[in-house]
């Protein structure tokens, strides 16, 4: 007779009612907040970060320790359970950016691109590498390589987040301007690049920084960029076409999901992480000629409405800006944010006079792709769950994608104001208000933060 005691244990209740409570308050008060924060003229993510500040150890347990260790307690096996519907929220939410990347704009002015992308990117990433080296120990996680976490600070003071920026750029209607379409465009450069070398180093702060383990990594990165242009293009291609057949309402969309969750999957059993494999799974359905992205609009919705805040609520969670009363911790969270601004801004700005654009279009420049917003975010995260940021440092990085994320309006209307209208920039604005559901699609996509499905307007408009 088969005993049963090899099956495992279910959730405990307690464990579970806890569970919905803390989704529930975090849900709530990131949508209240979330609101408010854009009411105030700022990305939604400042609001929803705020909602795991104000519930977290930054507040609520200073305030009212019993309730909120009773809310929010610390065990590990309980904030896993939490940590674990953020991250799947995060995951399809960067497939869903790599789904809409327009790769025909990037090839058009992929020349310009390249050289104000290349710019903004060195220049920090070299500054951020060597504020690493000089970062007191206390603020990098016990048993932390030195050399992996001062490559990490160098990705997370390089990266931009077009989500965040083409949001600015719409709200300000800029989005038609050469210097708006530029910005998004190099922007995504970046991120593409800086999730590139974000897994790198994740692979090195899982196997250590050894030469043979640094090529080892290459080779893997290699291995999975080849498989995901040959064979996963392939099945991915297949999949999707095959969705699309079955006329089963939703099935696209499952299909989808499924899809992303197996290239996290097969990033993360590279040592690589698991989101550069849901962005690279991304690129390659919104690349598939046979899908119709419009099918997955439902799904999208969700993740931004949903399982994205509640994610960047989690994030939040983790801040305790206390420690920035450490004169210190304060003092050196100051030089991390001035020279993450400085390298950001300076390498944008020498990439747009090189490239032949005004003194003022290079500082438009500069001013939107310095914003950080929900990729820095995310990249911290990595780096708390690589075991590479302390909580100090983790909330200074925090800090520094949502007030870079503030910085820009005021200072791209500064630039713009001094940047005369082209005709042909007169004429692409009129063709974007004819296309009202090119309009339409485009401020659904990134009223919350977010890329979505657009359909193709005549002329060169940029799809955000």
């Amino acid at each position: 007779m088969t005993r049963a005691s090899g099956v495992v244990a279910a959730i405990p209740s307690h464990a579970l009612i806890v569970l919905f409570l803390q989704v529930g308050v975090l849900l709530l008060l990131a949508m209240v907040l979330g609101r408010l924060a854009v009411r105030c003229g700022m990305p939604p993510v400042a609001g929803e970060l705020t909602a795991g500040v104000v519930v977290g150890p930054s507040l609520l347990a200073h305030i009212a320790p019993g309730p909120g260790g009773w809310l929010f307690p610390q065990e590990p096996s309980q904030m896993h359970l939490l940590d674990s519907l953020g991250q799947l929220g995060i995951i399809l939410m960067l497939g869903f950016t790599g789904m809409h990347l327009d790769l025909k704009l990037l090839r058009r002015k992929g020349a310009r691109a390249a050289r104000i992308s290349a710019s903004g990117l060195v220049l920090p990433l070299a500054l951020g590498v060597w504020l690493g080296f000089l970062l007191p120990a206390k603020l990098r996680a016990p048993g932390a390589d030195a050399t992996v976490f001062a490559l990490f600070v160098g990705v997370a003071m390089c990266v931009s987040a077009v989500p965040v920026i083409a949001r600015t750029l719409l709200d300000m209607r800029l989005i038609h301007r050469d210097v708006g379409q530029m910005i998004v465009i190099a922007g995504t450069v970046d991120d593409a690049v800086g999730w590139l070398l974000v897994s790198l180093i994740t692979a090195m702060g899982t196997t250590g920084l050894h030469t043979g383990d640094v090529s080892l990594a290459l080779a893997r990165m290699a291995l999975l960029l080849v498989f995901t242009a040959t064979i996963g293009r392939a099945v991915v291609g297949m999949a999707m076409r095959a969705a699309a057949r079955a006329a089963t309402p939703g099935l696209p969309a499952v299909t989808a999901v499924v899809l992303m969750l197996l290239g996290a999957a097969g990033a993360g059993a590279l040592q690589f992480e698991p989101v550069f494999g849901a962005f690279l799974c991304g690129i390659v359905i919104g690349t598939a000629k046979s899908v119709d992205t419009r099918a997955l609009s439902p799904l999208n919705t969700t993740v931004m409405t949903v399982l994205a805040p509640l994610f960047f609520a989690t994030a939040g969670l983790r801040m305790d800006l206390t420690a920035l009363a450490d004169p210190q911790v304060a003092l050196w969270g100051l030089v991390v944010f001035g020279l993450a601004v400085f390298g950001k801004f300076l390498g944008a700005f020498v990439g747009g006079l090189t490239s032949r654009m005004t003194r003022w279009e290079s500082l438009a420049l500069g001013a939107g792709m310095n914003a950080r917003g929900v990729i820095e975010v995310i990249i911290a995260m990595v780096g708390v769950r690589i075991g590479l940021l302390t909580v100090e440092m983790y909330s200074i990085v925090v800090l520094v994608a949502v007030l870079t994320s503030l910085m820009a309006p005021p200072l791209l209307r500064l630039a713009m104001n001094r940047v005369e209208l082209t005709a042909e920039e007169a004429m692409r604005k009129t063709r974007m208000l004819t296309h009202q559901d090119t309009a339409d699609g485009v401020r659904d996509a990134v009223g919350d933060g977010s890329p979505s499905p657009l359909p193709e307007p005549s002329g060169p408009v940029l799809h955000s």
